[in-house]
């Protein structure tokens, strides 16, 4: 009896108790004394702490994990930033990358084949045939330089088919090298999209985990005070 009634120092405050309003070191969690050590690295298992310094240190951890906790969200989103930042951007304008390998031959049969299906082209050659015909069968009537049926003019359209289908199958050619440059860049746009929503999901999942550790150091707390006021009661 007089030992529980012995007045012993508390090492936070100083101030000395009776022993059983006194909590020994050994006995409290590790996240507490841990806390409590920062402020006295010199304590040891048998020193004592008073109520009102435990508690006040417990309400200290948990208010510093909760401002831990505001602050995760904004720190995973710059890692997650900073991660990216670091990789070189794989996007690619695939004009500019195609135009400084092809040649001059290339580049021309492009230009040639786009005139070719165009409106412009229709209406020219249009009109070319149109005056062809009218020199042929009205200004020249006494010698025409191609007399109906228009032989020289078959020629002359025979030729121009005969050079703007390999003109064409060449702008074709481009054009397929163009797609197929465009299909492995948008397989690799989204091959890292996908890496980096998994990298995502892997940190959240991460921070869930940690979350829930604290969590539960929380309500261990939390039972550790309500049991010691039960006890008072």
């Amino acid at each position: 009896m007089n030992e529980k009634n012995e007045c012993y120092k508390c090492m936070v405050c100083g101030k000395h108790f009776p022993l059983k309003s006194l909590i020994p070191m050994g006995t409290i969690r590790k996240v507490i004394t841990e806390e409590i050590s920062q402020d006295f690295p010199e304590w040891s298992p048998h020193s004592y702490i008073c109520q009102a310094d435990l508690t006040k240190y417990r309400i200290q951890y948990v208010h510093s994990l909760l401002k831990s906790e505001r602050g995760e969200v904004t720190d995973l989103e710059y890692e997650v930033i900073n991660s990216m930042r670091q990789q070189e951007l794989i996007t690619q304008n695939v004009e500019t990358k195609l135009d400084q390998n092809w040649s001059f031959g290339e580049k021309l049969a492009d230009k040639i084949a786009s005139f070719g299906g165009s409106w412009s082209f229709l209406i020219c050659f249009a009109i070319f045939l149109a005056i062809w015909i009218i020199v042929n069968t009205v200004v020249m009537v006494s010698r025409p330089a191609d007399p109906y049926p228009f032989i020289l003019l078959n020629l002359i359209l025979s030729c121009i088919a005969a050079i703007q289908a390999p003109v064409i199958m060449m702008s074709q050619n481009r054009q397929e090298a163009k797609d197929r440059l465009r299909s492995q860049n948008d397989y690799q746009i989204n091959l890292k999209a996908e890496l980096e929503i998994q990298h995502l999901h892997e940190k959240l999942d991460h921070l869930l985990m940690h979350q829930w550790d604290r969590l539960a150091q929380i309500q261990e707390i939390q039972l550790d005070l309500l049991s010691e006021m039960s006890k008072k009661h």
